[in-house]
């Protein structure tokens, strides 16, 4: 498997970075250098996928820490599937598919029949492209975080490119003149694109 950054928060102020850690510590920091006046834009991204993260810093320190969503904090995971009636040990969901004559017949001549061939066959399925997959999350995860904090630096675009072809020498020297921040970053996440390892960034003590 790929590596991947370990989950959490980071924002940034323009290309400096403000904090890395949870969602809670993460939001008082940027509160703090929003009510200094920081230039910004300030950006708040989920550390591993990139995602945008919406921060309400109305009122005080505690008003936020109220605000913030148990949802937003959490690591996404997937929703539990319904159990079915027929196998509900299985939590099989009926769910109706189109295939040509020949293939059910060939999947009623098959052990088990057709619905035990066809789970067969997604399971192989999901397991031989999890490497694919994996690279694929971890390509849009960078160019995600690039697009956000890195769209008006040198060679946005040319890097974006290289990312997306997998070339890891070329990426590196594109960003290597890049703020300290926004490249460490860009080079964490494209690291599990490249897969190879680069120093992860580190959160403060107060984390």
């Amino acid at each position: 498997m790929i590596s991947k950054p370990k989950i959490s928060f980071i924002a940034f102020d323009g290309s400096q970075r403000i904090a890395l850690g949870s969602l809670a510590y993460v939001a008082l920091k940027v509160k703090v250098a929003v009510d200094e006046g920081v230039p910004g834009p300030v950006v708040v991204l989920h550390a591993a996928t990139s995602e945008p993260v919406e921060l309400d810093l109305r009122g005080t320190p505690a008003d936020v820490l109220a605000r913030l969503s148990p949802a937003a904090a959490a690591v996404p995971t997937p929703a539990p599937v319904p159990r079915g009636r027929g196998r509900p040990k299985l939590g099989v969901v009926p769910r109706e598919i189109t295939l040509l004559p020949a293939h059910w017949d060939w999947l009623n001549e098959q052990p088990g029949g057709a619905s035990v061939t066809l789970r067969k066959l997604v399971d192989h399925a999901s397991r031989s492209n999890a490497p694919k997959d994996d690279v694929r999350s971890a390509v849009q995860a960078a160019t995600r975080f690039m697009a956000a904090v890195a769209r008006n630096l040198p060679n946005f675009v040319e890097a974006t490119q290289a990312l997306a072809v997998g070339q890891a020498d070329n990426f590196n020297a594109l960003v290597a003149a890049w703020p300290a921040d926004v490249r460490d970053h860009a080079t964490t996440l494209a690291a599990a694109v490249f897969n190879y390892s680069v120093p992860a960034t580190t959160s403060s003590p107060a984390a």
